[in-house]
């Protein structure tokens, strides 16, 4: 039977521990219900892992048994994203994102309607311009 290496026992522990609150219970939160309402917690986590180890050598260069060392480590984060509210046939999320801190992240965000805006801007001058060389198109037409 082959033996086992020792950084398989450290990754195998550290990987079912994380498996052990990284469940989607953990995401997805128990519901809260209420007289009509239900709300579903809803968080974001991110875990980050590592894990390294050698085998020791005696200082005749030779490896002898049982001489390793190593270990590994995980950590992780959780943050509240947002609430789903269950009224009736009809859900909304509630995002408790905090509000930007800096200028820079007001303007990061708002990033994604600034594109929008123009390219909806966009659009509509396209839209104009081949309508009005449509209407050339024709009253050229109609000239001859």
């Amino acid at each position: 039977m082959e033996k086992q290496h020792p950084i398989s026992e450290l990754v195998e522990s550290t990987l079912n521990n994380i498996r052990s609150f990284a469940q989607t219970n953990t995401i997805i939160g128990t519901p809260i219900k209420t007289e009509d309402v239900t709300l579903i917690p809803v968080s974001r986590m991110s875990i980050g892992y590592g894990g390294g180890g050698m085998e020791l050598s005696a200082k005749d260069g030779k490896i002898s048994d049982g001489s390793y060392g190593g270990g590994t480590g995980a950590g992780a984060r959780l943050d509240p994203v947002a609430f789903l509210i269950v009224r009736g046939d009809s859900v909304k999320l509630l995002p408790v994102a905090p509000p930007p801190a800096t200028t820079i992240d007001r303007v990061i965000e708002t990033v994604p309607e600034v594109v929008d805006k123009v390219t909806v801007f966009i659009e509509k001058q396209q839209e104009k311009k081949a309508a009005a060389a449509a209407e050339k198109m024709e009253a050229a037409d109609l000239a001859e």
